[in-house]
């Protein structure tokens, strides 16, 4: 058995990680803690909050006596806030706190990216603009190339918790771009677990959502491998996963036939 432990922060969608436990290998284990959220707000300031290493650490003992042997902070935007550098030394407190390998919803869309030998990515974020622009800056830190990204001015994680099926088709379609090799959805307090594959029929490339890196992250620090096409190309045997460069004339046709909706914003570097 393989058991990952997740820091998530408040409660808002915490129920896909039972969802994702369910669609994996029958002995792997997602216990979740929730940690002290603070103020739900998409701010700088309200973000750094959430992810202090006081607010981290109250869920570690509980984590460890579920038997957990690697540990994530299942939030994105309560990671790259703090940049490059303050994400890696939260991730180093949050380790050494739990003598247990530790990351970030953060970092497991940048090695995710990596796993998928992608380099041009677009992101498609609930956030508002300043937030996403952060987001943005982190990838950009890691090598990765943001060759577009989308807006939708969300500014608060119960707001992206009701989000269904339909905003997320709507939001993945909208980020999309011709160049992109993968879509990027970075909240996890948007439910995506039951639609990855509808996410990347649409777009014809992979889809990399917040909850689904978050485990394979917390896997890959566990050192388990394992394999569910239903989960999406992360999660795919490497013959089942589709050619980056072999989506990409699908991929303009969908950017064509899906733009922005009044009010949202939609910005290219």
């Amino acid at each position: 058995m393989t058991t990952v432990g997740l820091l998530y922060p408040g409660r808002r969608a915490e129920d896909d990680y039972p969802r994702l436990e369910v669609l994996l290998d029958s002995d792997i284990r997602l216990p979740v803690v929730r940690t002290d959220a603070g103020e739900d707000a998409q701010r700088v300031d309200a973000l750094l909050a959430t992810g202090t290493a006081d607010r981290l650490a109250a869920g570690i003992a509980e984590l460890r006596l579920a038997g957990a042997e690697s540990l994530v902070w299942a939030s994105a935007s309560g990671s790259f806030v703090y940049g490059w550098e303050g994400a890696h030394q939260q991730i180093r407190t949050l380790a050494r706190a739990a003598g247990l390998p530790a990351s970030s919803a953060s970092f497991g869309f940048v090695h995710a990216v990596r796993k998928l030998g992608v380099s041009r990515v677009a992101v498609g974020a609930t956030y508002p603009q300043d937030i996403t622009a952060h987001f943005t800056e982190f990838l950009r830190t890691a090598g990765i190339e943001v060759v577009a990204s989308r807006s939708s001015g969300v500014r608060t994680a119960a707001e992206a918790a009701g989000w269904g099926r339909a905003e997320l088709l709507e939001l993945t379609g909208a980020a999309d771009h011709p160049a992109a090799q993968a879509v990027l959805l970075p909240d996890t307090a948007l439910r995506t677990a039951a639609h990855l594959p509808d996410l990347e029929d649409l777009v014809g490339k992979p889809v990399l959502t917040a909850t689904q890196v978050t485990v394979w992250e917390g896997l890959r620090l566990a050192d388990r491998r394992t394999w569910a096409l239903h989960l999406g190309a992360l999660f795919a045997r490497p013959a089942e996963a589709p050619a980056p460069a072999a989506a990409e004339p699908r991929a303009r046709a969908r950017a064509r036939a899906h733009t922005p909706r009044p009010g949202k914003k939609r910005d290219q570097p």
